[in-house]
């Protein structure tokens, strides 16, 4: 467990944020997710202070996917942050809180006429092109609207991050943004800027999520100024932003290093200091420099917690542990296996020799958490932590069997706020006819 002030064992029992977990799960029930706040805060801290700090000229961005609620805009923008949404729920979302428009991004691969339109009339700072189509629709609204609208250009550096498939974003072959490397990405720039109500300002990439390596990023920040500088030498055309995503990877389990804050600032300052570099080596003008963490500002913040209702033995095949969710809110096991550390939080002292199985109550044989994961002798009406799932659990939570999505919790100095209400039955069948 990557232990911290506010996530630890304490006489035997896991505390978050002050408070033991089955204290909080006896009082809000379970399944249930629990973030703390001093956690996210402390995220938000370091990386808006490494980017001042070594750089001095841009902005954090959060990455909403991975966390979307009201208060999450709300605890970020207490920390000055941007915010990239990538549909038209979770700008709703960031709005429904007046999150400040001039430090929003709109990403999406795919954006639908209506939340352009939408978006455009909320007058969002830069909007982010990934298509023809796409830059075609967004200047017809913008020329009815009688507006020019600041927008980068996604493009694909060719930087393949050491991470998994499903999230590696930057391969050649990628659905996100045009090739620099068989010049798709030039050939659309020139497009793009004749169209008379949208004005190109930076460029933007992503090369993957949950990467640890550096070099990746120093690669992504020369190819990326390499481009600039094509960009200048080819259209005298001089940008003024540069938007190099995020991907900044989180502990999980013990295949994963355990990062700490300063490790973070490490990822931003040799970021920062490489782009200094090929600005001063290759005679371009200074960027507006963009950073879009995600994952690494919410995902260890976040643990779920379940009780424990049978314990199957199948013998000398497995051991199954049936918990009361399952991959209605947490479907990342079953979409690319993902991998999790898990704990009995009430018996943190006791040795973990036996291997079980983590099953969900869906009605569906790929509904597994976890697979061979040792805990202390196990019985009903256990409560078990799955850590850091902060990130891409709420988010991709459904309601699958017509399960109820869990509410979700800030703890913070031993006191517990409700930020997400749990949903109800009647909540099922509202749109029902």
């Amino acid at each position: 467990m990557n232990e911290r002030n506010s996530l630890r064992n304490v006489n035997g029992r896991l505390q978050i944020g002050g408070i033991t977990c089955s204290e909080v799960a006896k009082k809000f029930g379970t399944p249930l997710y629990v973030f703390d706040q001093v956690k996210i805060e402390d995220m938000c801290s370091t990386f808006v202070n490494a980017l001042n700090k070594h750089y001095g000229f841009g902005m954090v961005s959060y990455a909403s996917k991975a966390f979307c609620c009201k208060e999450i805009y709300r605890l970020v923008n207490e920390f000055g942050m941007g915010a990239d949404v990538v549909s038209g729920g979770e700008l709703y979302t960031a709005l429904s809180v007046n999150f400040p428009c001039n430090k929003l991004i709109f990403h999406g691969n795919n954006k639908s006429y209506d939340e352009l339109e939408f978006a455009v009339q909320n007058n969002l700072k830069y909007f982010v092109i990934d298509s023809i189509e796409e830059a075609n629709l967004l200047n017809d609204i913008c020329s009815k609207a009688g507006k020019i609208q600041q927008v980068l250009v996604r493009v694909n550096p060719g930087v393949e991050a050491h991470t998994h498939k499903f999230i590696q974003t930057a391969k050649v072959d990628s659905k996100f943004g045009f090739s620099i490397q068989d010049g798709t990405a030039l050939e659309f720039i020139k497009v793009l800027t004749k169209m008379s109500n949208l004005k190109l300002v930076g460029l933007h990439c992503h090369i993957g999520s949950q990467i640890f390596e550096k070099l990746s990023f120093v690669l992504a920040v020369e190819k990326m100024t390499d481009f600039y500088k094509e960009i200048y030498d080819s259209l005298n055309l001089s940008l003024e932003v540069l938007d190099l995503g995020g991907g900044f990877g989180i502990y999980y389990n013990e295949e994963d290093p355990k990062l700490q804050l300063c490790d973070y600032e490490e990822y931003v300052r040799v970021i920062c200091d490489t782009l200094l570099e090929c600005i001063n080596t290759k005679g371009i003008k200074k960027p507006y420099l963009i950073l879009e963490p995600g994952r690494s500002i919410v995902g260890e913040s976040g643990i779920t917690l379940y009780t424990v209702g049978n314990v199957k033995e199948i013998k000398n095949v497995k051991k199954y542990v049936a918990i009361d969710g399952g991959m209605f809110e947490n479907p990342r096991f079953a979409l690319y296996q993902a991998k999790y550390e898990i704990v009995s939080v009430d018996k943190m002292d006791e040795k973990s020799t036996i291997k079980y199985s983590i099953a969900g109550k869906c009605c569906e044989s790929g509904d597994i958490i976890a697979e061979d994961v040792l805990l202390p002798e196990t019985k009903s009406g256990d409560i078990l932590a799955v850590l850091s799932t902060g990130a891409y659990n709420y988010s991709m939570a459904s309601n699958y069997n017509r399960n109820l999505v869990p509410p979700v919790v800030m703890v913070k100095d031993g006191k517990c706020k409700t930020v997400v209400k749990p949903q109800t039955y009647q909540d099922l069948i509202r749109n029902d006819l």
